[in-house]
Parts: C-alpha cells; sequence; structure tokens
C-alpha cells in the first residue's frame, strides 16, 4: 500500500500535535508547517496526496494559500481540507468556492477528521486506500506486474511500468521532467531530463496501440500528466 503524504499548515501547537499524531499512527506521512507563505514552498518541493489548511495562520493566510494552490499546475489537484473555527455558512461557501474539498469546523474529532481524510483519498487515489491502480479504461496489477488497458494486457517495459505506476497514484497532477527523474528514477540518478521524453513516447505507443484515445497530456513549459480529459 502505498504511503499518503500530507501538508499540514496549522499554527496552534497542540493542535498540530495530536494531528500529527493520529495521522502518523495510521501510516501518514506528516510535513508540518505554522506559515503559509512555507506551506506553498513545502507543496512546491515535493507534492503532497493531501493538505490540512487551518483558516488562520501565520503569513497567508489559509485561504490565500488555498487559492494559489489552485492556481498551480502542480497542485491544482491535490485534495485540500480546511480547518477553521468560522461556522458561518457564508465563510464555509468562501472556502469550498476557493477550493477547498471539504470543511471541518473547530472543535472536531480527530478520529473522525481521519475517516474524512481516507475517504477523499480513495476517491483522488485509489491505491492509498489499498485498492487496485485504474483509470479510465486503464488497470494496474502492482503485484503481478501487469497493465491492462480495455481489458488487454499491454506490456512495459521496467522503466515504463514505473512511470505508468507513478501517474497512476497521481491522476491529473502535472509533474515536470526533473520532478519525474526525481521520483520515477531517484535521487541520485545522473540520467538528462530530456530521457523522460523518450520514455514518455514508449509508454504512450504502448498504452496508445490500436488507435486508443491518448490519456497522457503534454503541458507546454510544465510536464506531463495522465488525464483523459486531453
Amino acid at each position: 500500500m502505498a504511503r499518503a503524504r500530507m501538508l499540514l499548515v496549522e499554527d496552534d501547537a497542540a493542535l498540530a500535535e495530536l494531528l500529527v499524531w493520529h495521522f502518523k499512527r495510521e501510516d501518514f506521512e506528516v510535513i508540518h508547517t505554522i506559515d503559509g507563505e512555507e506551506a506553498l514552498l513545502l507543496a512546491r518541493e515535493k507534492v503532497p496526496d493531501i493538505v490540512l489548511l487551518d483558516w488562520m495562520v501565520e503569513g497567508l493566510s489559509g485561504i490565500e494559500v488555498c487559492r494559489r494552490l489552485r492556481r498551480s499546475p502542480e497542485t491544482a489537484n491535490v485534495p485540500i481540507i480546511m480547518l477553521t473555527a468560522r461556522g458561518e455558512e457564508a465563510d464555509r461557501i468562501r472556502g469550498l468556492e476557493t477550493g477547498a474539498d471539504d470543511y471541518v469546523t473547530k472543535p472536531f474529532s480527530p478520529r473522525e477528521l481521519v475517516a474524512r481524510v481516507s475517504a477523499v483519498l480513495r476517491r483522488v487515489r485509489p491505491a492509498l486506500a489499498g485498492e487496485a491502480l485504474t483509470y479510465a479504461d486503464l488497470e494496474m496489477d502492482t503485484v503481478g506486474h501487469k497493465v491492462r488497458r480495455g481489458g488487454e494486457v499491454i506490456p512495459l517495459g521496467p522503466t515504463e511500468f514505473r512511470l505508468l505506476k507513478h501517474f497512476l497514484e497521481h491522476p491529473g497532477h502535472v509533474f515536470s521532467r526533473e520532478r519525474l527523474l526525481d521520483s520515477v528514477w531517484g535521487h541520485d540518478s545522473d540520467i538528462e531530463s530530456r530521457t523522460v521524453d523518450v520514455h514518455i513516447r514508449r509508454l504512450r505507443k504502448a498504452i496508445n496501440e490500436g488507435g486508443r484515445p491518448d490519456i497522457i497530456r503534454t503541458v507546454r513549459s510544465a510536464g506531463y500528466a495522465l488525464d483523459a480529459g486531453n
């Protein structure tokens, strides 16, 4: 099962400590900051699987952090749950309209929050819930090392398999060549970034065999994404 990476943006030290403890117990990797500006930097350095974002934090407000995360191609599809003492309907609507996926009003039960986070992740990244890796008509069996599209087995080389697995774990996310090199080839790789283009072409050729729709989107000056809406 893949391990979920969470970015927690919360300036209440006691609450942050409590949440870190609960989520680490559920095997989340938790990165915590009290500052909105730092949250944006951390999200760019390593895109999280989910963001827990307090409305009132130091530096940029939570609502502005949410807005900027949604504007960035790399974090536009990352689920965001806002944490706030604001319970008014207008505030909840504002948070959701800015791009939050869910809204939790303090005080709340940490166990309930864990359940809500898990529910969001099951929708956007099935692999984190221990289910099959699927997207559109693509299916990946990570144990049997097999890929099917429309029920037909697609032969892939080891690198193309790892590349597709990374895309399937982050559907809709745009990844630069450098990020793909880091995630798929590893930190110590001395492979040139243009090598990514070669493997993307090989992957496309394999999964698009027979005139199937191309579900790998090229984002000019940004990178690549698994996106059926290209």
